[in-house]
């Protein structure tokens, strides 16, 4: 039987925070070919140019064109990549991210060859994003033979948007259970996790507002927040403006493997995700996925698909986006509580395996894009 071949578009060739994409190219059983290099890609898998030079840098910069020149750009970019699709026999698209669909469902309809649009986060709450392509979402809905949400609360939002309902698909991420040995977190000292990019919807700050109330509690607590962004050099400042220089810990971006290997040290996880001022919200964060199938409790927000993940007091514990100091009494309960600790841990670790394995959720995935697959599309 011959393997399907998919094309994958996504923004980024790769990043720290991306691994749902990475495990979307690596882990389907399909022919992937990737293109990437912005919402409309420029770049091919082999590292070369998608489109004659002049042509995709215009397309890139299309913003900034005399308007009279747009179309004629957007025409000759969409038939250049509609006759990549098919020269190189690619069966479906998979565009990540709701811009990207939009950017290319009109090449994906004159190549006749379906689209599956997967949202993530931004692309369906930032205001700036949906002020640039939220108008083009119906178009898009109209063409997509799937649509996929990664928390019913993105669900909801897409169906509000104009998604229809029979071609719209809750489906949240998975973790690579087998590469997250099971912690023990009554063995660990009180010592807490976070992983995540340093910026405004993830709140680093109020995490350590809360870790400051906590170790004023408990001298011996400690704080390790992995990750990079924009927001990393002033949570480090404030960090030492609180005098928490010697007990919170960034070590920036880390490989998976010593992540998985952190976590067997910790007590719990911590997250503090919230709406940011620009209307950015989470999808369903995938560190939160992971320390669940580590073994370990996670204290976070109330937020997006985080409710989706961590049961209430019984694989974890929730609070409202901004409080702190609720935040706070919550890390202490597990600092002061091993056997709670362990008890929420084992219970996600069981809910991890049960409801969020890579595998089956890839195969989830791919039963979605295969049945898009074989879709008929107008040309």
């Amino acid at each position: 039987m011959t393997t399907p071949r998919i094309c994958l578009i996504r923004p980024n060739r790769g990043s720290f925070s991306e691994s749902f994409v990475d495990a979307h190219m690596h882990g389907l059983p399909a022919d992937v070919r990737v293109l990437y290099g912005g919402w409309f890609p420029r770049w091919r898998d082999e590292g070369h140019l998608l489109l004659p030079p002049p042509l995709g840098a215009a397309r890139s910069h299309l913003a900034t064109m005399p308007r009279p020149l747009r179309n004629p750009l957007r025409l000759a970019s969409d038939l250049g990549l509609a006759a990549f699709l098919r020269t190189a026999g690619c069966e479906l698209v998979l565009a990540e991210y709701g811009p990207t669909g939009a950017e290319v469902f009109r090449a994906c309809a004159w190549a006749g060859v379906p689209l599956a649009v997967h949202f993530h986060g931004a692309d369906a709450y930032e205001r700036a994003t949906l002020a640039a392509y939220g108008p083009r979402y119906p178009a898009l809905f109209a063409h997509a033979a799937a649509i996929i949400a990664v928390s019913r609360e993105m669900e909801t939002r897409l169906l509000d948007f104009g998604a229809p309902r029979n071609r719209l698909h809750y489906l949240p991420y998975g973790a690579d259970v087998n590469l997250f040995q099971r912690a023990n977190p009554a063995d660990a000292p009180p010592h807490f996790l976070a992983v995540g990019r340093f910026v405004d919807k993830k709140a680093p700050q109020l995490t350590l507002l809360a870790f400051q109330q906590v170790h004023a509690a408990l001298p011996e607590a400690r704080l390790t927040m992995v990750g990079d962004g924009v927001l990393r050099e002033s949570c480090m400042r404030l960090a030492g403006a609180m005098g928490l220089a010697d007990v919170v810990h960034f070590p920036g971006p880390l490989p998976h493997a010593e992540i998985a290997a952190l976590m067997t040290r910790m007590r719990g996880f911590v997250q503090h995700s919230l709406v940011a001022a620009s209307g950015d919200s989470e999808g369903t964060p995938v560190a939160i996925i992971e320390a669940g199938a580590a073994g370990l409790p996670v204290v976070a927000t109330r937020h997006a698909g985080i409710v989706d993940v961590v049961v209430e007091g019984e694989t974890g514990m929730l609070i409202n986006s901004g409080d702190a100091a609720g935040m706070a009494e919550a890390m202490l309960t597990l600092a002061r509580n091993p056997a709670l600790a362990t008890r929420m841990g084992t219970a996600a670790a069981d809910r991890a395996r049960i409801h969020f394995d890579q595998r089956t959720q890839l195969g989830r995935l791919w039963a979605i894009l295969d049945s898009a697959r074989r879709t008929r599309v107008r040309r």
